[in-house]
């Protein structure tokens, strides 16, 4: 990747609507980065620190915050219309909805194709085969898949990113095998659209503004929640009577459980670890990064809880969808059925990622000298600070607050018991640390009273 597009800013699908917004601080409190700040009574995102996890939405009791979305009828820009589905769909309805059926809604909703991205689970094996043969001295190898947990390793853990294996994940690896085959028979690459349906914001962000590829080959994105009730509309409509279209091809049993906890890591060899929920990877990798050796070989992280199943854009429970998939996986082993199964052989030139560079969330300077000194600084004001991390000065935590003021981006007197100190010892007025108040939690707070 060129070290121009490497400055681009990360895109967020993560939006916070500032008339639901309450200043309740129970996203800040939450965020696994600190990127969430209370400003004139409003949450404000750090777009450096922020990873899309989607734990902020999922906290607001307001529902403040937001996921966006391509617009849908956008796929009518296109002759071919391609929707790319995570085999994690399936798990959103019940059992007895026959998959043919879902195919056959999805398409009546305006797709022409229909693909699920885990056909291609089989050369991702393959890519991350020959990547650890190439690489026999780098451990552990993390995997790709979730660009939450990319970008979390890229912003906070920046130590670890030659550890992630330059492969496409299912997404991208699908979109890349598509647009070759539509190119074989003779498409243009502008009568070709490939859609994704998401389970989660951070694949929104991976498409707009993707890490280790030039482009993402996916023209848009449909949210599932979303795609999901046009789905069970149509369902209502026509019927569940259906059967697979010739263009209907199903992954391999045990591949459409790769979006799953433990989906990468049972089919991998060595010591491998599968650990979902951001906070607990984020929890772990902090752990390995002090460590200077490790003997795990493999390790599957995931932002969510049970992994894709726990996307924010599920609609069902995660436990019951985990379960209607293993239910599906089971059923194609058992059905003796004439498949067509896609291996396509690993290319460098259509699967591997580029470079995935860090971009520490808290890099103090570029100079090393003058970041030693800001280092220094923040461990000074962190010694005057009370340590409860309370939250009233609108940061996370008064670490956050000390690395803020020395960025230039807060101010010690924001913290309320330095305000008391200050009040008491005639350096500041009442009305003073009232007015600085008032700039972190909004002046409409100070207006309610007891009666």
């Amino acid at each position: 990747m060129s070290e121009k597009n490497e400055n681009i800013k990360f895109h967020h699908a993560l939006r916070i609507d500032d008339d639901l917004c309450k200043g309740c601080t129970h996203c800040m409190s939450v965020c696994p980065t600190n990127a969430i700040r209370v400003i004139d009574g409003k949450a404000r995102i750090r777009e450096e620190r922020c990873v899309d996890c989607g734990l902020c939405y999922k906290s607001c009791p307001f529902s403040a915050i937001r996921v966006e979305q391509d617009d849908f009828d956008d796929i009518f820009n296109y002759p071919v219309r391609v929707a790319l589905i995570p085999s994690v769909l399936f798990g959103q309805f019940e059992s007895k909805v026959p998959v043919a059926a879902i195919y056959k809604a999805i398409r009546a909703t305006g797709f022409t194709h229909v693909f699920e991205v885990e056909n291609l689970v089989d050369t991702i094996k393959q890519g991350y085969s020959k990547f650890k043969n190439e690489n026999p001295d780098t451990k552990p190898l993390i995997s790709p898949y979730c660009p939450a947990v990319v970008r979390l390793i890229q912003v906070k853990f920046p130590s670890l990113t030659g550890n992630i294996i330059k492969v496409k994940p299912p997404t991208d690896m699908a979109a890349s095998y598509l647009r070759k085959e539509f190119d074989q028979k003779g498409y243009s690459p502008e009568s070709v659209g490939l859609f994704y349906v998401t389970p989660c914001a951070s694949k929104i962000a991976a498409v707009k503004s993707p890490v280790g590829e030039q482009e993402s080959p996916i023209n848009g994105v449909i949210n599932m929640d979303y795609l999901y009730n046009r789905i069970q509309k149509k369902l209502i409509e026509t019927g569940t009577d259906s059967e697979l279209g010739e263009t209907d091809i199903h992954p391999e049993p045990g591949n459409m459980l790769w979006s799953l906890t433990r989906g990468e890591s049972g089919s991998m060899k060595g010591r491998c670890l599968a650990i979902d929920g951001i906070r607990n990877v984020s929890e772990f990798l902090n752990k390995l990064e002090e460590s200077e050796n490790s003997d795990i070989d493999f390790l599957e992280l995931r932002a969510c809880d049970e992994s894709c199943a726990g996307g924010i854009l599920i609609c069902r429970n995660r436990f019951l969808t985990v379960e209607r998939l293993n239910k599906r996986a089971n059923a194609e082993n058992e059905e003796v059925v004439d498949k067509k199964v896609i291996n396509e052989k690993y290319s460098d030139e259509l699967y591997r990622l580029g470079d995935i560079r860090p971009r520490s969330m808290v890099k103090l300077d570029d100079n090393i000298s003058e970041a030693l000194k800001k280092m220094d600084k923040i461990e000074q004001i962190l010694s005057v600070l009370p340590g409860i991390d309370c939250g009233a000065c609108g940061s996370p935590s008064c670490r956050v607050l000390a690395e803020d003021v020395v960025q230039g981006e807060g101010d010690i007197k924001h913290c309320i018991f330095i305000q008391e100190w200050e009040i008491a010892n005639g350096r500041m007025k009442a009305a003073e640390a009232n007015e600085i108040n008032k700039k972190i939690w909004g002046a409409h707070r100070n207006k309610r009273s007891l009666k």
